[in-house]
């Protein structure tokens, strides 16, 4: 009597889904890998000038904050349906949905980060003869970095999960996958499309904590009463900022 495969069985683990359905997995997850990376650098590139506009006029403070607040509130398919006159059934529509979500993340933790930097760098830095923009580059902006990069790895994460709502128009990467197996329940594929996810933010997130640890080594120096000393301190005050924060 032969045995009955595992993919005829319908079983959650299987072998012979993986070797089969390799190449669409890896095309769902360069797929799902390519949207998260440029909504997240978009996000970033909008949301640093909107936190500059925020902590220098503290008028628009207000407005930049609760826009952004609102909307992360929007649920996904409306916020996708809005978005559907200005760029059809593309990726773009999907990019533009996960970077708007990103914004409130990466504004608030923006502000954070520069918010805590000490008040005696930076009047030691205008005493040397900084003037603002060199003082935001070289001073403050690195000092930030620990909050700006705890920003980026909580938005990093969140839009790897928002990413597979693109499914709706064909461009969720792996959520593609979990989309079309969940008519007929096909549960190998459900199972792999979704470990592979949970795969991907644990990679992001830890390859993310790296970068931080690698561009922030002052936090990692200890005195010898095993305090952090000068940059490191003000490195610390500085905590990511989530949603509703």
């Amino acid at each position: 009597m032969s045995t009955q495969s595992c993919l005829a069985a319908n079983e959650w683990i299987c072998g012979e889904y993986l070797r089969s359905r390799s190449q669409e997995l890896i095309d769902a997850t360069v797929q799902h890998i390519w949207i998260t990376v440029v909504s997240v650098l978009i996000g970033l590139l909008v949301a640093f000038p909107l936190a500059l506009l925020a902590r220098g006029k503290p008028a628009f403070a207000g407005p930049v904050l609760g826009l952004t607040t609102l909307l992360y509130t929007i649920p996904s398919l409306a916020m996708f349906s809005l978005l559907l006159p200005f760029f059809g059934l593309s990726s773009a529509l999907v990019v533009t949905g996960l970077v708007l979500y990103s914004l409130t993340i990466l504004v608030r933790n923006i502000i954070a980060g520069l918010e805590s930097v000490p008040a005696e760098a930076k009047e030691a830095a205008r005493g040397m003869g900084y003037g603002s923009g060199r003082l935001l580059w070289e001073v403050e902006l690195p000092l930030a970095l620990p909050a700006l990069m705890a920003g980026i790895r909580i938005a990093t994460v969140s839009t790897i999960a928002l990413t597979t709502v693109g499914s709706i128009v064909g461009r969720g990467g792996l959520g593609n996958l979990i989309e079309d197996a969940l008519p007929s329940l096909f549960k190998a594929q459900v199972l792999a499309a979704s470990v592979l996810c949970v795969l991907l933010a644990i990679a992001a997130d830890l390859l993310l904590l790296g970068l931080q640890r690698l561009l922030t080594p002052w936090t990692r120096i200890r005195t010898g009463k095993g305090r952090a000393s000068g940059p490191a301190r003000a490195g610390r005050t500085a905590r990511p900022v989530k949603v509703g924060g």
